[in-house]
């Protein structure tokens, strides 16, 4: 703070207060004269650290300055000092500095005008840029005419000729008309963003591959694992036969041909297309669904059978489905006829023709809401007879079918009964019975997954049924119902009635809609027809109306004649729809039932019998005449039947009762719902039916009280049921003419002058209507809403204009829309119901004067191509003037649509932009529209459209971006998207830099700007002419003509200006910019998106992959399928390039786990990086603020495989000049990246659990191991599981793959070839064509990773370092080595690496190159290879690589030490290891070194020879290990053998302890491993301590000897045997300071986790010297931090870690060869128990010796005379760490005590009877100690035991020490900082219980009860009694101390307790009174006399001389 004017002085220098927060960005020129107000916010980008000098920019500031300032680049975020210059001498400033490493807020370039752009390019004649860009259409939008699909042979709608109102002819006209398609008129409509990907629709040239993978063996599981080769059978030149050598080895002299002869085999079969094998997921620009009629889920059930016990009348079935919960019936009535002809016979004189339609026996039903109470009721009926239904029915209760014969009679009479009644009678029916079933329960227990019984309707489990069953998918069922209920009275009759049950997917043959009409596809046959049912939706069904429907339902519920006395008792009504008055005017409009007429005149209920108010369930349905008046209504007739014809009566069965009628319309409108109508006696009078029933003078019954109920419902899609929308359409249809004023709308009476004000009222009230009916006709509404803002309509001679309020009403609409729960969104938010409208309905209002006709339409559709093309372009722009003059001055409807947008104000402006995305979609298909119309097509761009109405487009796209643009950010993006097919391109452009722009100032987080922005430029660059619209082809494809012409030649001074023009090209600048304008936008987002952080890298993740599915789409687009096309596209991504590179840190390539191949163990890799640190400085990147690895793996594999498509498609040449050009440290970072894509695109593959475990199903442990190997973690054991001896076929043709690749599973983590929705279980087809994609792609991606490294390794001679360079490359190859390849690559990979020996052979064979060794190790790996192919090659670049090091030094010493302990390390490390496949590897290469004539007369012959021998050796230690496989401790003991055998070739030795470590960390052995590498850095410290004198160096192995004793046996041998110096000795890695630091912090590690923490301090007390000696300090602050969490571990865990368990091992039998009579001590884990590691060496050694293996149970010595010679036994016994008490004193701690053992003691319990156990005073004791050959921990897990000491405990002794032990328990558990009551308590109870068998108050009576009689027991009896006393004490403090820990409920216990301990301590008191008066007396030397039964002393005493 500088309280004083700062002076005006250049040095003046002041910091300036620097943070994020800037609005306004100010240019900070020199020149600027700007001045700054008060809260001017100031923003600085530097790309540099440069002082900003603000004299010359601020005349005068008297303000606080907040000066903002964004860093570009994430280097500056080192400590940097800014001045700034001030200039003002009254500025006061407040200043601090705050960097903020955000992505800088840019400003859009301005993008070049693209039509001028264009227009000059072709007037330039440039005949090859025409070519570019002739396929550049001028549109590709086109206006098509799609005709409905309908369902029916043909459409349901009003006859022709019949007179109609204008709404019903709306109604049809909607429902019929094609739909108006707005599509793309594309070149490749599958590609771009919104694309779908088929692998079927291409022709992919998938290759056969041939995999390796490298995975863990299941030795045991195959019998020929253990038939190996030995030592003797190898005859290297008789017993092999060599592999064919590879040809042409040393043919090539010239590198140029041998480079030439590579590229030419790398391009053979490749794949033109990358993304065809890594296609993105589907992304689907949504197209709504077609509109269609609405079906519910459907079920076909077919009536096979009605029968019952006897068979003696018609009967009649009707079906219906019934919704309980709802309580509503959800279906119409289906009737179904099964009547024999003679039964229907009986009828015929009531059934004058039968029509096909009414045959049906079965019915197609549809569900939309499924319930569990949905059922499906049927009723029969039959003819009316005399009777009640009880009587009729008792026939069929009383006999029965097996009494037919019986009762034929009765039969016969009843049969001839009801023919009487039939003819008679036959129009009339009665109820007979009914019947019930569940059919959701009959679905349900039919689906593949049953859900069980259904809950009921109020438990929780109760829900919808779709979530329960899949209603298409059940199976089907048949149902047999065979108990019925009879009508109104719950008796039941015996019967059966059979019903099919079946799902329906598709229309069956020859069925008949709800109309009757008939249904596609229709039958050829005349078949039993199928009905549709109309469903009654138990809710509503929100789907607009799209077929026309015109139904009538009629319900008589009840009628009420109880106060009539007249005997009116059988009573029907007889229903008929009239069209007038007279009889004449009946419609036939009545569906009619089964076996009948298709349509009647009338219907008769079924009768009651004998009741005067009877309850209908009768459904009458009504097809309604198109045009209803006045005069339609419906007409009841009441009649009594008379059953029982009476005697000379001829006269009619029917007695009439009365009438009433129901008009259809009142007030014009169709009448639905309850009625309760009165009765008529009298005959109707005239004109009664423009009258309801209450109006006419007649006489009424009951007073004119109603007494008939009934209901009336509609199912139209004319009628609309609401007042709302009937008033808006009525009055509409009034602006057409043609109506008389004033005008009726219901009640009310509209004069023509209210007729405006009327309408816009009505226009308002629409968004009042309900849901369901504006949903229904939200068609035809807006239909008419847009025809009202198009046209101005003219009412009583006035123009009236409800543009704008018809325009308030649809965004009213809208709204409503919108916020209904009760409709469907799409993923972007769209309604579903407007955005299938747009799509499918919508069409520009007709015009008074024009209509759009479809022969018009599909004449400008078709449109020729040529008018695509360049000369089209050129005449139309000719024609420009010709058409201003003419075209039509109207206003258009996109004009006034856009208009209405940008004047709306308040609530309806808000919604309008809300919902934004409805009308631009709207304003697309009307620009369309409009341009087909007018046939614009022929006129330029720039004048298709006003310049009024651009600017209207301006503001709307301005007013979203800034007020809506993050509701709305797609839509709008879209729109632009449109309106690049539409309108001047170049407009459009203006109006994304503007949305850039106003972004850019939004108040909104980086990370959701960017990813807006991202969004944005994703969809617009999905464009089909994206490529074009970025005028690609203006970029050059190659490298400019160079003046240094010959890529070997030397460069120059003049090619300096070249060399910036092409690293140019990889730059993201302003030129590039504005040029390719949308590529510069999206790679600019990219940039600043992978520059800043982002919550998960959500933000990385959608940049990465706009990208990548960009370049997906130019890969798979045949107009780039040419390579010249392609080069020019690559080269407009070429600073994608740029960016990858700078964002390498950023990559994630571990998701995926390391390569499950790696040869080199996980702890190697780790030791690697260990030294890797120490020799390598860290990247300055790496030091910056910013994360790494913030990509997740797959969002990593996206960006990498865009590289991969560039680099694979751009120019050679142009990719050559490049690297030469680059600077050293880019070129590291470009090896760096392409080591990455090698990982991130290894073929990945791990076999099926599910498959396996079926295989093995019967070996319990063959299954634990699979599941072991299969989840133990991803290193190369445990990612893959191998098949026995077959080769890993795992990428082959489909048929191949069928036979070999059973049992094979794919992880989608892992595999590479993904779609949007993933099956969980996939077929096998499936699998396999994911195996081919992910084989070739694996393929394709390294052999483009070998095309790039072969271009920079042909420019090294041009690069300054070539060291560098070459060593970089041989990285990338050795790595692509290491993964999972496929034959093919690997065949180039070889050849490739044989051409890098041949050129910088002298490079790679220095001394000081580190790569020599890797390489030998990574081809020796290959020589093993199973797979022919892939030995061949390995096997000629080994012998290359032994041919050139002895050309370079004439000799390869150092070629053959490393080749030695690569196959050391390789037969040590990998369990999968065959060495017969090596042998012929080795004769191999033996056949080339005798093949090469050149070489003969060398010694290289004799010393490969000598090679091969020393492999030989290494070999036979391999077979031995294969033998001891499943035997780890076995196989340990071999390999620390194997090392001890090298101890004398320390480079040798140290592989072999690297090989045990690993081998120790695969069995969580973490300490052993960790004593593995103290062991190796113990070696390294001897050789060091040869080769260094340094005093912070270790002094050998001594230094080490505070870890472990051990340690000392890696002394080095002197060094007259051995020196260091010698080539090709101590010469690896680890040889060095930092390889030492390395071990031995890969040691502290494993300690770690194995809880020896204290070993971890001793540890880095070795290390920290070294740090500090190089002043390594964050090394050393990150040691201390070990350190610090070591101790913590040591005061948290304390006492509670679990060390080892040991048990002595001994082997018995001459079975076991070398190990009989030998005695180990095993380590096992923790809390290890004796049965689980008898266990294990019991089933290990079965499958040895089978039944010859014996356990022995007991501890006791082994007689070898006892044991049978032709068995093996095995002796395990628990032993403890012993100690002496000296030791003692020193091992205070848990780890102290369990670290360093090398004594274990067990003891044997005995009785001198030879009995083990016996009573307290003859129970004697044997203890045996045990000493091992090294001490605990060690490199292994077992020991052998060298010695062996024994001593026995008389029964006194026994009991001595069993009173201390319980007394320390007692002790110990008092004294606990937190008791633990139940332990305290257990001991008490064995302690002072009085029921305790050998407890303490026995052992005092036995052995305290009288003083022995021999004096040298005085001692052991009072030592006895002094225990005894402690031991009371004990008690006593423990029974105290259990008094506070107790609960209130266990007082009786203590109480229990406090009596016995008393009673305990009575009984002891006079035993613990009497003492010994012997050992009182004064002292004299005793004599001690010779015991025989112990043969060591008890007490440590000097022994006297015997008497």
């Amino acid at each position: 703070l500088h309280p004083s004017p700062i002076p005006d002085s250049p040095s003046s220098l002041v910091p300036v207060s620097l943070s994020l927060s800037s609005l306004v960005p100010v240019s900070l020129s020199p020149h600027s004269s700007q001045s700054l107000s008060l809260s001017t916010l100031v923003t600085v980008s530097l790309s540099s650290l440069v002082p900003v000098s603000l004299s010359s920019l601020v005349p005068s500031i008297d303000a606080v300055l907040s000066v903002s300032l964004t860093l570009s680049s994430p280097s500056l975020l080192m400590l940097c000092c800014l001045s700034l210059t001030l200039s003002s001498p009254s500025l006061l400033m407040l200043c601090c500095l705050s960097l903020s490493l955000q992505p800088q807020t840019y400003d859009a370039v301005e993008p070049l005008d693209l039509e001028e752009f264009l227009m000059s390019q072709l007037r330039s004649g440039d005949s090859a840029l025409m070519q570019e860009f002739g396929d550049f259409p001028n549109d590709n939008l086109a206006v098509e005419l799609v005709e409905k699909e309908c369902r029916t042979v043909r459409h349901s709608v009003p006859e022709e000729g019949a007179e109609l109102d204008s709404h019903v002819r709306d109604c049809a006209q909607s429902y019929t008309q094609p739909w108006l398609v707005v599509s793309k008129i594309t070149l490749l409509e599958e590609f771009g963003l919104f694309w779908m990907f088929s692998l079927h629709d291409l022709s992919l040239l998938i290759l056969s591959l041939l995999f390796q993978v490298r995975s863990p063996s299941l030795a045991g599981l195959s019998d020929d694992s253990r038939k190996t080769l030995t030592s003797s059978d190898f005859d290297l030149r008789s017993g092999l036969t060599p592999d064919p050598r590879v040809e042409g080895l040393l043919r090539f002299n010239n590198h140029e041909d041998l480079d030439r002869f590579n590229q030419e085999a790398r391009q053979t079969n490749r794949h033109p297309e990358l993304f065809a094998l890594y296609p993105p997921a589907d992304e689907i620009r949504p197209i709504p669904e077609c509109p269609k009629e609405h079906v519910g889920d459907r079920i076909l059930i077919r009536c096979q059978a009605i029968k019952f016990e006897i068979d003696i009348e018609p009967l009649f079935a009707t079906l219906a489905l019934y919704d309980l919960r709802e309580k509503k019936k959800i279906s119409e009535n289906f009737y179904c006829d099964l009547n024999s002809d003679q039964f229907k016979g009986f009828l015929k004189p009531h059934t004058p023709q039968i029509d096909q339609s009414t045959l049906s026996r079965a019915a197609i039903f549809s569900i939309t809401y499924p319930s569990p109470d949905i059922y499906l009721v049927i009723k029969i009926e039959k003819v009316l007879q005399q009777g009640e239904i009880g009587d009729c029915a008792e026939p069929y209760m009383v006999m029965k079918e097996t009494d037919s014969a019986k009762n034929k009679d009765k039969l016969e009479k009843l049969k001839s009964q009801s023919e009487m009644f039939c003819q008679r009678l036959g129009r009339y029916r009665m109820p007979f019975a009914w019947a019930t079933v569940n059919i959701m329960n009959v679905i349900s227990t039919s689906v593949c997954v049953c859900v069980g019984q259904l809950p009921r309707r109020n438990s929780e489990r109760f829900g919808s049924m779709e979530d329960q069953c899949n209603m298409s998918a059940f199976k089907p069922a048949t149902i047999t119902i065979s108990t019925f209920c009879k009508q109104f009275i719950l008796f039941s009759v015996l019967g059966t009635i059979r019903l099919d049950v079946t799902p329906v997917h598709d229309n069956p043959v020859a069925s008949l809609s709800t109309e009757l009409i008939p249904v596609k596809p229709v039958s050829e046959k005349n078949l039993r027809p199928i009905k549709e049912v109309l469903e009654f939706p138990s809710s509503e069904v929100y789907v607009p109306h799209s077929t026309y429907r015109n139904l009538l339902f009629v319900y008589p519920q009840r009628l009420n004649f109880v106060n009539r006395l007249a005997s009116a008792r059988n009573i029907t009504v007889k229903i008929q729809f009239m069209s007038g008055e007279d009889p004449s005017c009946v419609l036939p409009v009545i569906f009619g039932k089964s076996s009948g007429p298709e349509f009647v005149q009338e219907v008769y209920t079924p009768v009651t019998y004998h009741n005067k108010s009877p309850d209908f369930y009768e459904e009458v349905k009504i097809s309604l005449p198109a045009r209803l008046t006045e005069r339609h209504h419906l007409l009841f007739t009441f009649y009594h039947i008379s059953c029982q014809q009476k005697q000379n009566q001829t006269s009619s069965v029917e007695a009439l009762i009365g009438y009433s009628w129901l008009p259809i319309l009142s007030t014009d409108r169709l009448q639905t719902g309850q009625y309760c109508l009165p009765i008529a006696l009298d005959k109707l009078p005239v004109n009664y039916s423009l009258h309801s029933p209450e109006v006419p003078p007649v006489k009424w019954m009951e007073s004119h009280k109603g007494v008939f109920n009934l209901e009336i419902q509609a199912v139209s899609s004319v009628h609309t049921q609401d007042n709302h929308l009937e008033r808006f359409f009525t009055l509409c249809h009034a602006l057409g003419g043609g109506v008389t004023f004033p005008l009726r709308v219901r009640e009310e009476k509209i004069p023509e002058n209210k007729l405006e004000h009327e309408l816009k009222l009505s226009i308002i009230s629409l968004s009042s209507s309900r849901l369901e009916p504006l949903v229904l006709y939200l068609h035809l509404v807006l239909d008419k809403l847009f025809t009202l803002i198009m046209q101005p309509m003219v009412i009583a001679g006035q123009t009236a204009n409800l543009a704008q309020i018809a325009f308030e009403s649809v965004v009213s609409i809208v709204n409503s829309l919108h916020n209904s729960q009760e409709l469907a969104r799409d993923q972007q938010g769209r309604n579903g119901l407007l955005a299938t409208y747009l799509y499918w309905v919508f069409r520009l209002p007709d015009s008074p004067r024009e209509t759009l006709n479809p022969g018009r339409i599909h004449h400008m559709l078709s449109w020729p191509r040529d008018c695509f093309r360049q000369s089209h372009y050129i005449r139309t722009a000719l024609g420009a003037e010709l058409f201003c003059s003419c075209c039509c001055p109207q206003q258009q409807f996109h004009e006034e649509l856009a208009l209405q947008m940008v004047v709306s104000t308040g609530v309806c402006r808000e919604n309008a932009y809300k919902y934004a995305w409805f009308f631009f979609e709207l304003l697309v298909k009307s620009m369309a529209q409009h341009v087909c119309q007018l046939e614009k097509h022929d006129v330029p761009r720039r004048s298709r459209f006003s310049d009024r109405f651009k600017d209207d487009i301006t503001t709307i796209v301005s007013v979203v971006t800034l007020e809506q643009a993050e509701k709305v950010n797609i839509s709008l993006a879209f729109f632009l998207y449109d309106l690049l097919s539409l309108m001047d391109r170049g407009f459009v452009f203006i109006l994304i830099r503007n949305y850039c722009n106003q972004m850019s100032a939004k108040s909104v987080s980086v990370p959701v700007l960017i990813s807006m922005r991202l969004e944005f430029l994703r969809i617009l660059c999905s464009h089909e002419h994206y490529l074009n619209l970025s005028l690609y082809f203006s970029s050059p494809a190659s490298a400019p003509a160079s003046p240094c012409p010959s890529i070997s030649s030397q460069s120059s001074s003049s090619c300096s200006l070249q060399e910036q023009r092409i690293l140019g090209l990889f730059d993201l600048s302003q030129e590039f910019k504005q040029q390719h304008y949308l590529t510069g936008l999206l790679l600019t987002e990219l940039s600043a998106a992978l520059d800043m952080e982002s919550e998960g890298g959500k933000v990385q993740r959608k940049a990465i992959n706009a990208t990548y599915s960009l370049l997906c789409a130019h890969d798979l687009d045949h107009r780039c399928a040419r390579p010249e096309v392609r080069a020019k596209v690559a080269t407009l991504y070429l600073p994608l390039v740029g960016i990858i590179i700078d964002s390498i840190n950023y990559l994630d390539f571990t998701g995926t786990g390391p390569a499950p191949s790696e040869a080199a163990a996980v702890l190697c890799v780790c030791v690697w990086e260990c030294i890797l640190r120490r020799s390598f400085p860290v990247s300055p990147l790496n030091q910056s603020g910013k994360a790494v690895a913030t990509l997740s793996a797959e969002t990593s594999r996206n960006l990498l495989v865009c590289f991969l498509w560039v680099m694979k498609n751009a120019e050679r040449s142009l990719i050559q000049r490049w690297t030469v050009d680059m600077p050293p440290a880019q070129l590291n970072r470009l090896l760096e990246l392409l080591t990455i894509c090698v990982s991130c695109f290894e073929y990945r593959v791990k076999t099926s659990e599910r498959s396996l475990t079926q295989a093995l199903q019967k070996s319990q442990q063959a299954k634990m191991q699979l599941e072991d190997s299969l989840l133990r973690g991803i290193g190369a054991r445990g990612e893959m599981m191998r098949f026995s001896h077959c080769t890993r076929l795992l990428s082959m043709s489909a048929e191949a793959l069928t036979r070999q690749r059973e049992n094979l599973r794919w992880r989608k983590d892992l595999t590479q070839w993904r779609q949007t929705n993933e099956k969980q279980d996939k077929t096998k087809a499936e699998l396999d064509q994911e195996a081919l994609i992910s084989g070739n792609l694996a393929t394709e991606s390294n052999l483009i990773v070998l095309d790039l490294l072969e271009t920079i390794v042909q420019a090294v001679p041009l690069v300054d370092c070539k060291d560098s360079v070459v060593g970089g490359v041989l990285r990338v190859l050795l790595h692509c080595l290491t993964c999972n390849q496929s034959t093919t690559f690997l065949c180039h990979c070889f050849s490739t690496l044989r051409a890098l020996v041949v050129k910088f052979g002298e490079l790679l064979f220095e001394e000081e190159a580190e790569q020599c060794a890797d390489l030998c190790q990574k081809v020796l790996q290959h020589c093993s290879s199973s797979v022919d192919g892939n030995r061949s090659q390995a096997c000629a670049t080994l012998y290359l690589i032994m041919r050139y090091s002895f050309s370079s030094a004439n000799n390869f010493s150092r070629v053959k030490m490393q080749v030695t302990m690569s196959l050391a390390s390789l037969v040590g490390k990998s369990e999968d290891f065959q060495e017969e496949y090596l042998r012929r590897s080795l004769r191999t290469i033996l056949a080339y070194a005798e093949e090469d004539m050149e070489m003969q007369s060398t010694a290289l012959p004799s010393q490969v020879d000598e090679l091969l021998r020393n492999l030989n050796s290494i070999l036979s230690d391999t077979v031995k290990m294969r033998e001891f496989q499943e035997d780890p401790e076995m196989l340990m003991d071999l390999m620390y053998r194997i090392a001890k055998g090298y101890q004398t070739s320390p480079d040798l030795r140290l592989t072999w302890l690297h090989n045990m470590a690993e081998k120790h960390k695969n069995r969580k052995c973490f300490t052993e491993s960790a004593m593995c590498l103290v062991h190796a850095a113990a070696l390294v410290a001897e050789y060091l301590s040869m080769l260094e004198d340094h005093k912070y160096l270790p002094v050998g192995s001594v230094t080490f000897q505070n870890i472990s004793p051990n340690v000392l046996e890696e002394s080095a041998v002197s060094d007259d045997i051995l020196s260091p110096d010698e080539d090709g000795v101590c010469s690896g890695r680890y040889f060095t300071t930092s390889g030492l630091v390395g071990l031995l912090e890969q040691a502290a590690e494993l300690f770690s986790s194995g809880g020896l923490y204290e070993a971890v301090n001793e540890v880095y007390k070795i290390i920290v010297p070294v740090l500090e000696a190089h002043r390594d300090f964050r090394e050393l602050a990150t040691t201390h931090q070990k350190l610090q969490k070591a101790f913590d571990n040591i005061i948290q865990k304390g006492q509670k870690r679990m060390f080892g368990t040991y048990f002595r091992v001994g082997f018995y039998g001459a079975k076991f060869g070398d190990l009989d009579e030998r005695e180990f001590v095993y380590k096992e884990p923790g809390i290890t128990h004796l049965p689980e590691i008898s266990h294990r060496l019991e089933n290990f050694y079965s499958q040895c010796f089978g039944n010859s293996l014996e356990m022995i149970k007991d501890s006791t010595p082994v007689d070898r005379s006892k044991l049978d010679a032709n068995k093996a036994y095995i002796q395990i016994t628990y032993v403890e760490p012993y100690f002496d008490d000296y030791e003692m004193k020193d091992r205070l701690t848990n780890f102290e005590k369990n670290f360093n053992l090398r004594r274990f003691m067990y003891t044997t319990p005995f009785t001198k009877a030879g009995r083990p156990r016996g009573e307290l005073n003859e129970q004697y004791k044997r203890k045996t100690i045990l000493t091992t050959m090294h001490a605990f921990p060690y490199v292994k897990t077992r020991i052998n035991v060298i010695q062996k000491e024994e001593f026995d405990l008389t029964p006194i002794e026994v009991a001595i020490e069993d009173m201390q032990k319980k007394t320390r328990e007692l002790a110990l558990a008092t004294h606990k900082e937190q008791p633990d009551a139940k332990m305290l308590q257990m001991l008490l109870q064995g302690s002072v219980g009085a029921t305790v068998n050998q407890g303490p108050l026995e052992v005092a009576q036995v052995f305290l009860n009288e003083i022995p009689a021999d004096p040298k027991l005085f001692r052991h009896h009072n030592k006895l009694r002094l225990c005894f006393k402690e031991f009371i004490m004990r008690c006593g403090e423990a029974v105290e101390k259990n008094k506070h820990l107790i609960t209130p409920d266990q007082k009786e216990y203590q109480q229990e307790l406090k009596k016995n301990y008393n009673r305990l301590r009575e009984n002891l008191r006079p035993m613990l009174e009497r003492k010994i008066p012997e050992l009182y007396k004064p002292l004299i030397k005793p004599r001690l006399e010779n015991r025989d039964s112990i043969k060591r002393l008890s007490f440590r005493r000097a022994l006297e001389e015997n008497p």
